[in-house]
C-alpha cells in the first residue's frame, strides 16, 4: 500500500519535466553512466547549474552533505528551467530513488527544456 503511493507521489511530482523521475532508460548513456558512476553525472549536472564539479563529486556518498549537494543542484535546476517543485519534493526524490533523480536531471540539462515551456511562434 505504501509503496504504491510513494511511488504515484513521486510520479505526479515529475509531471512537468521533460522526462519522468523513472524514465532512466530514455536515455541509455546517461543511465548507464550513472549506474556505474553516479558521482560522474552528478558532478556534471552541478557543473551545469554553476556549481563546482570536482567538489560535488567528491562530496557523493558523503552523507549528509551529499544529500543537500544533490538537492541544491535539483533545486537550480528546476529553478533555471522553470519546473513547479518544492526543496521537500527533492529531497523526497533524492531519498528514495538517487539515481533515478540524477538521470532525470541530466536528461533535462540535455534537453534542454520542461514540457510545459513553449515558444511563441511569430
Amino acid at each position: 500500500f505504501f509503496k504504491t503511493d510513494l511511488v504515484r507521489y513521486l510520479q505526479s511530482m515529475s509531471a512537468e519535466w521533460g522526462n519522468g523521475l523513472f524514465g532512466c532508460f530514455n536515455d541509455c548513456g546517461i543511465c548507464i553512466m550513472t549506474y556505474f558512476c553516479p558521482c560522474y553525472t552528478f558532478g556534471k549536472n552541478a557543473e551545469a547549474v554553476g556549481e563546482s564539479c570536482c567538489l560535488c563529486c567528491l562530496c557523493y556518498g558523503c552523507h549528509p552533505f551529499d544529500l543537500a549537494a544533490k538537492v541544491a543542484v535539483r533545486t537550480k535546476i528546476r529553478e533555471q528551467k522553470g519546473i513547479a517543485g518544492t526543496i521537500a519534493g527533492d529531497i523526497v526524490c533524492h531519498v528514495f530513488c538517487s539515481a533515478c533523480a540524477i538521470c532525470q536531471e541530466a536528461q533535462e540539462l540535455k534537453t534542454g527544456g520542461a514540457k510545459n515551456m513553449s515558444m511563441a511562434r511569430e
